[in-house]
């Protein structure tokens, strides 16, 4: 045989491989994830989930995302601020003002996000916060958004709230904290634009551990959250007639922090856990190797707290984690965190809610395990009406409070308040 036909048989044996691959295996799917670490990926999905309500592009997310190596906090806080300091540059140089608000709004969802995964003793993360602050006042006053700031006295700090007054009289007012990591501008991506837009009136704050006050007062958090509600209810019901119902939303932790407050405070008519968070040390737990959990229940905490730093260094995750919940629980160290985590349950208090209740759950949610639906809705003997709904991978709401799906969570929320509180 000479060479010319065994090179023709090769190749031609090359082709109908080819093909039958073609064939049998086509083109590869789209991505699901812009990084294999789920806290980068979430937080990516976080600016994405607020395009809608106006505080990202999708071109200018995915732009900075591309210039980040996966872990890396310092080019995660750079990109970002560049982005955020490009975005504020050009609104602030549009003559329209609505083209201008939204530049804004875009310029604050970017500062919020480089801001993420500092260090709390990191310099530069307070002038970063303020910007975004900033920024987010300045973009609704463009847009002509009608809003009023309360600062509320609590003991010898103060507390913030928000009031967005709706359109329609005579509505449920909705209330809405966040959670572990929460600020209180964002709320508004979350719900309070989609509140405004259906005639609601929302109220919106920030309680010790969140936003401006772990950053500007040092205030930590507390997990007898009726005591920060209440306040903001009293000053709220000071200043405005009584809303014919009351309808508290809590998100994240705030799956927690709600509900706890629903227990003790019978003005909350119904209340919302935006995700779960029956549990919160439970959480914690399941995402520790047994060896580790193993190590902490014989008392060997010297060694958890070593291996939990050895891993903080490359899992960004664990580090921020950590390094969050020592900052705004005040936790000593990574073990103390356990001790304090195990506060944030709702075993001993849930039989006191009488109100609505509805609980929302991802059931891909990194932080709290979907079974803590079922244990929340077992413990709610007295709850007037209980509620589950949990969304799934197929309809793109499996994450942590469905970011990425926020119009589908937000059509669910209200058509609960819709069916208990206005028929």
């Amino acid at each position: 045989m000479t060479i010319a036909r065994k090179s023709f048989i090769v190749i031609g044996s090359l082709a109908v491989l080819a093909l039958v691959f073609w064939i049998a295996y086509p083109t590869a799917n789209g991505i699901s994830r812009f990084y294999a670490d789920q806290p980068y990926n979430f937080q990516t999905l976080r600016a994405f989930a607020e395009i809608p309500f106006g505080a990202g592009d999708a071109g200018e997310i995915l732009a900075t995302i591309k210039n980040i190596p996966e872990g890396d906090d310092e080019a995660w806080f750079k990109e970002w601020e560049k982005t955020a300091v490009r975005v504020e540059k050009a609104a602030r140089g549009c003559n329209d003002r609505v083209s201008r608000g939204y530049g804004l709004l875009r310029a604050h969802g970017y500062y919020r996000t480089a801001e993420f995964f500092m260090n709390p003793n990191d310099a530069r993360r307070l002038p970063v916060f303020r910007k975004n602050k900033k920024v987010f006042y300045d973009g609704l006053d463009s847009l002509g958004v009608r809003y009023r700031t309360l600062r509320i006295p609590y003991g010898t700090h103060s507390l913030n709230a928000i009031y967005y007054p709706g359109k329609i009289p005579g509505k449920p007012l909705i209330l809405m904290c966040g959670g572990y990591d929460s600020t209180l501008e964002e709320l508004y991506f979350m719900l309070a634009s989609a509140a405004l837009a259906r005639g609601y009136s929302c109220l919106t704050f920030e309680g010790p551990g969140q936003g401006s006050i772990i950053r500007e007062q040092g205030l930590l958090f507390t997990h007898e959250w009726e005591k920060p509600t209440g306040v903001v209810l009293d000053e709220f019901l000071r200043r405005y007639p009584k809303p014919h119902k009351i309808i508290y939303i809590g998100a994240s932790l705030g799956g927690y922090l709600a509900p706890r407050a629903a227990a003790f405070d019978k003005r909350i008519d119904g209340v919302a856990a935006y995700d779960v968070c029956y549990d919160l040390q439970e959480a914690a737990l399941r995402q520790v190797p047994a060896a580790v959990r193993f190590l902490h229940r014989i008392g060997l905490e010297g060694m958890v707290n070593l291996l939990i730093r050895i891993k903080m260094r490359n899992t960004p995750g664990v580090r921020w984690g950590v390094q969050n919940a020592q900052w705004t629980m005040g936790a000593k160290d990574p073990v103390d965190l356990m001790s304090i985590f195990s506060k944030y349950t709702l075993k001993d208090v849930a039989k006191n809610i009488t109100c609505d209740v509805l609980i929302l759950a991802g059931e891909r949610d990194h932080f709290f395990p979907v079974e803590q639906v079922g244990e929340l809705k077992k413990a709610l003997v007295r709850a007037r009406s209980v509620t589950t709904r949990v969304f799934t991978e197929e309809e793109g709401a499996a994450e942590h409070c469905q970011l990425g799906a926020l119009n589908l969570f937000q059509a669910v929320f209200f058509e609960w308040v819709q069916d208990k509180f206005e028929r």
